[in-house]
């Protein structure tokens, strides 16, 4: 055989190999069925002209177009080699950045409740070993048998093990009966509890029988709901809340503005990626719920009877019932995208749409009402209008924030979106809006309470920034209305991006066929792609697919008012990334109004002198002969409780001086507690002492020391003294 001779007027070129040897062509009427299988090239002018493809799989040499020689290896950058666009990763993308802002903001969870007073009270000594402990909280908890932990200096168990419910009314108390027979030391008191909006809360303090003493007791440093098992549950609290918007907002996007979406890859793959999101998150609260409360090891997430114990409280059988809700939710994807995307009739069409609304609410709301029923809408003020009143403020979350999210990926991955999809869209979004103000304004009042709690606690301050955040959304979110209005004017410039690319996919193949094959080539029969050569094969498979997304970029950015909502939706989706964060931190935080109450009674229980005894010098004089001299009282250890009361009563002189009486009180008149009369007992001239001066609380107190120095010369003297 002779090699090819060159066409006439074109540059002389070496000798072919044989595989570009051309065995005659088949007649042109069976040419027409491949040239719809070969690539599409782009327009003229569009790319540069790269080399060519030789060889038996085509008639004629590729002349235009980014066509890629040799065998791409896997794993090659470029999207001529992988057909991908970095936008295809926008949910896994959004989903990352969502978990390391989540573990950014997230802390040490704070608690709805918090230790408000406990007897004895801390730093307390007393004189004999008190029958029981108590504790005061500020809102309902839940504790366990070894809820409350007496322990002696020796460090073994002082108490009797069995926890005591002494609630009353408004009033939460819990305490455990002492053992008899305890010696004189330091105690110390840990406790541990699970606050009613799902937080644990701990602490330890310590008080003493006879006089302090040295203790071995050592705690834990870490406190509940700490360490990395706090940092996976708060991880996974924020992955289920963003999971379940994308899910229900994706999925509301669909019914609602864009039917035609649920037949559009990338929007199911995002709400696909919700729901795996949301159920693998539950499923990860539920298991590490054990430890999250408890013993704070990893390793108990995986104990049956930890796990047994945790799907007997609240907070487990709420996560539980999210998790049977997400599979219901499966149930409802898999018909949205299947049947209802498979719709022809508008019998069916109609139909299918209200099954799937009224279903996907019901589902919505049960799976938002397990939150409401777990965090603080369950506590506090009015939980009777708070909990319906969240699951609102949920589903409007989810309808706005899932929806922007859908629309951005539709935006991105899908030029042809139709321009009444997008204003049904807004509206949906402004109501939205409207109910997330209702709703936010009457949860910041319950939570806050207060202008000072606005600014003066951390939730306050997360408010704030949530509402900032809020208020740029808002802006972002009128510039988007703007590219809305723009965009459902009749487009100026740029023909219809559905209609332009409909157009070009149908006539590309059609024009590379007639390119690739020319008149008069003499080319034999066309081997099967698949088995003569699969590797030019998958070339032309990536050719293609890199072909195809150049012309829908050019589709998608033929539009200003189409390219200017995009960029603002992403800016939006960006926002709502920040938003969520901040929103999964409010709910581990603790509420301003209860963080008020706890600051207000800690500053009475504030210890003014903890280290050393109040020692105090009055001066008096009472009028009669001899009738002056200074009383020296002190107080030890100068704390709240019981207390040892030394008075010395000195002349001028400096020496002991008797006297004929001499009474001391104590009065609180902040709290208008007093007077409290001290029985003194006289154990040397000059000196009296009382062996058990109990001061209820800490404060300013008065102590009022009365004098007599004979039967008719008397004076009141006194001070006011911080006392803790």
């Amino acid at each position: 055989m002779t090699a090819i001779a060159p066409r006439p007027g074109a540059a002389a070129r070496p000798a072919l190999r044989s595989q570009t040897r051309r065995a005659p062509g088949p007649p042109r009427a069976l040419r027409r069925p491949v040239r719809r299988a070969l690539p599409v090239p782009v327009r003229r002018g569009r790319a540069r002209r790269g080399p060519v493809l030789r060889g038996p799989l085509l008639w004629r040499p590729v002349r235009r177009g980014p066509v890629l020689r040799g065998p791409v290896r896997r794993g090659s950058a470029g999207l001529a080699a992988t057909g991908r666009t970095p936008v295809r990763r926008l949910p896994a993308l959004l989903l990352l950045v969502a978990g390391l802002l989540g573990t950014a903001l997230s802390g040490t969870a704070s608690a709805h409740s918090a230790l408000t007073g406990s007897d004895p009270a801390d730093g307390a000594v007393v004189a004999t070993a008190p029958q029981h402990v108590t504790l005061t909280f500020s809102e309902q908890v839940a504790l366990g048998d070894d809820g409350i932990r007496v322990l002696e200096p020796s460090g073994k168990r002082a108490d009797s093990g069995e926890l005591r419910d002494l609630c009353s009314g408004p009033v939460v108390r819990y305490g455990v009966d002492l053992r008899d027979g305890l010696p004189d030391g330091t105690y110390t008191v840990a406790w541990q509890a699970v606050s009613a909006d799902s937080h644990p809360i701990s602490g330890a303090f310590t008080f003493s029988i006879g006089e302090p003493s040295a203790t071995k007791v050592v705690l834990p440093r870490q406190e509940a709901g700490g360490g990395l098992v706090g940092q996976l549950y708060d991880i996974g609290r924020y992955v289920s809340y963003a999971g379940f918007t994308v899910l229900a907002g994706g999925s509301a996007f669909v019914l609602v503005c864009w039917p035609r979406g649920a037949s559009v890859r990338p929007v199911r793959r995002l709400v696909a990626y919700g729901w795996v999101a949301f159920t693998a998150a539950t499923l990860a609260l539920l298991m590490l719920r054990g430890p999250y409360t408890g013993s704070g090891r990893l390793g108990d997430a995986f104990d049956p009877g930890v796990l047994q114990g945790v799907l007997d409280t609240r907070t487990g059988a709420a996560l539980t019932s999210r998790l049977l809700l997400a599979g219901v939710a499966a149930l409802f994807v898999a018909a949205l995208f299947g049947p209802y995307a498979r719709r022809e009739g508008p019998g069916d069409r109609r139909d299918l749409v209200y099954g799937l609304a009224a279903g996907g609410t019901v589902v919505a709301a049960g799976i938002a009402g397990t939150w409401a029923l777990s965090e603080h809408a369950s506590t506090g003020v009015q939980p009777a209008l708070a909990m319906p009143l969240d699951v609102l403020h949920l589903l409007a979350v989810a309808a706005w924030l899932g929806g922007l999210a859908a629309l951005a990926v539709a935006l991105y991955r899908e030029p042809s979106i139709e321009r009444a999809a997008v204003g049904r869209f807004s509206r949906l979004a402004f109501g939205a809006v409207a109910v997330l103000a209702a709703t936010g304004l009457y949860q910041s009042w319950r939570q806050v309470g207060s202008w000072s709690a606005l600014t003066g606690t951390a939730y306050g301050r997360l408010l704030l920034l949530k509402l900032g955040l809020v208020a740029v959304l808002l802006g972002v979110g009128w510039v988007s209305r703007g590219w809305t209005r723009r965009l459902a004017e009749p487009a100026r410039g740029a023909s219809h991006g559905a209609d332009d690319e409909s157009r070009a996919e149908e006539t590309g193949a059609e024009e590379t066929g007639a390119e690739e094959s020319g008149p008069g080539t003499g080319a034999g029969p066309v081997p099967d792609a698949g088995v003569a050569d699969p590797v030019r094969a998958a070339q032309l498979a990536r050719q293609r697919a890199a072909v195809a997304t150049a012309r829908r970029r050019r589709v998608r950015d033929a539009d200003p008012a189409r390219a200017g909502l995009r960029r603002s939706v992403l800016a939006e989706t960006a926002v709502v990334v920040v938003l969520l964060a901040v929103t999964t931190a409010l709910t581990t935080t603790e509420p301003g109004r209860t963080q008020e109450q706890v600051d207000r009674a800690q500053a009475v229980g504030a210890t003014a002198v903890p280290d050393r005894p109040v020692d105090v010098t009055l001066p008096f004089d009472t009028g009669g002969p001899d009738g002056t001299g200074t009383v020296r009282l002190t107080l030890d250890p100068g704390r709240s409780g019981a207390n040892a009361l030394r008075v010395d009563v000195d002349g001028t002189d400096g020496r002991a001086r008797d006297v004929a009486e001499l009474k001391v009180s104590f009065t609180l008149d902040e709290r208008e507690i007093g007077p409290l009369a001290i029985a003194l007992d006289k154990d040397a001239p000059g000196r009296w002492t009382a062996r058990s001066a109990r001061l209820p609380l800490p404060g300013d107190w008065r102590i009022r020391v009365t004098v007599r120095t004979s039967d008719i010369d008397q004076t009141t003297i006194d001070k006011n003294v911080k006392i803790g």
